[in-house]
């Protein structure tokens, strides 16, 4: 152990930091820019948010070509010598896909509590972020605020809050507390199911109730959901959490509930006008209503044609 660990053991400060002015401390802190090979960038820890091939990352690449790379990546260094991405993880991506070895990187020293607030911050703003990811950064958030000293207490209830760190998350990112709390929930849902509600086949909702639901119970919704080809609504959810919570939520109990007809399933009438509706035969589908309108006005139309046509003879 040398001197330096010594002292910080004893609470003292090392001989060298006794002689370092404010300046030269902030200094070590400032970030600097430098072209650093992408081989010496890893990935940040368990990162929420998914890096896709898609359009909008060919058009990335192609404008790093004919423009260069607009704004540097963030990044850390580590204790292995390399550095640690915090912020611009598509941005390498797309650097790799355009055959280039170095990229432009902002390299400051902050600690993992510091890098995973930013990481989550600067990746609010994006045009698109799946239910799944902003389940993951949220939690992932808050547990960093945990960790510097601020308590959070935001799992037991989607409603329910006894702290206030959940405000603070809430005006930095744009989403009302209720909503952090409900996404928050979504990490307890099976990969399967958190699948269909960033399909937007489930909605955030009904997803949350389902969240409470045990791991078995979720595999014999998922069996019900493939089965009748559709997903629970609000309502049927809460009655199965209820049912859950009181040992009672069997395989049969999801499959009498899931063949439930729910309001949102029903067919609504095409037209907003029932005098419309009133006079198409009930033998017609509600889904065939505007074909049948249109072949009758077109009906109509040849009809006063030839009126028109009798009329001028």
């Amino acid at each position: 152990m040398n001197n330096k660990d010594v002292g910080k053991n004893l609470g003292l400060s090392a001989f060298d930091d006794l002689f370092e002015t404010d300046e030269s401390r902030a200094d070590r802190k400032r970030e600097r820019i430098y072209d650093i090979p992408l081989s010496d960038i890893q990935s940040f820890p368990d990162h929420p948010y998914k890096v896709r091939d898609d359009d909008n990352m060919t058009e990335l690449i192609v404008s790093i070509k004919e423009h260069g790379l607009l704004q540097p990546l963030l990044v850390r260094p580590v204790d292995n010598g390399k550095y640690e991405m915090v912020s611009g993880h598509r941005r390498k991506r797309a650097f790799e896909l355009a055959g280039l070895e170095t990229i432009p990187c902002r390299v400051q020293e902050m600690t993992l509590e510091e890098a995973t607030i930013t990481m989550v911050e600067s990746n609010c703003y994006r045009e698109t972020i799946l239910p799944s990811e902003k389940a993951k950064a949220y939690k992932m958030r808050l547990d960093a605020m945990n960790r510097q000293g601020q308590r959070t207490d935001l799992t037991s209830s989607p409603l329910a809050t006894k702290f206030r760190s959940d405000e603070e998350l809430a005006e930095t990112v744009g989403e009302s507390k209720d909503n952090i709390r409900r996404y928050i929930r979504l990490n307890y849902l099976t990969p399967e199911l958190l699948e269909l509600v960033d399909e937007g086949k489930m909605k955030l909702r009904p997803a949350v109730e389902v969240s409470y639901l045990t791991e078995d119970e979720q595999r014999d919704l998922l069996d019900a959901i493939d089965e009748n080809d559709a997903t629970p609504s609000h309502a049927q959810t809460i009655r199965m959490r209820k049912l859950s919570s009181e040992g009672n939520l069997t395989t049969d109990c999801i499959e009498e509930i899931m063949c439930e007809e729910k309001p949102n399933q029903k067919e609504k009438p095409q037209f907003r006008d029932k005098r419309i509706a009133e006079i198409i035969p009930k033998s017609i589908p509600v889904e065939n209503h505007s074909d049948y309108v249109l072949k009758a006005v077109e009906h109509y139309n040849r009809f006063l044609q030839r009126k028109r046509e009798e009329r001028d003879r």
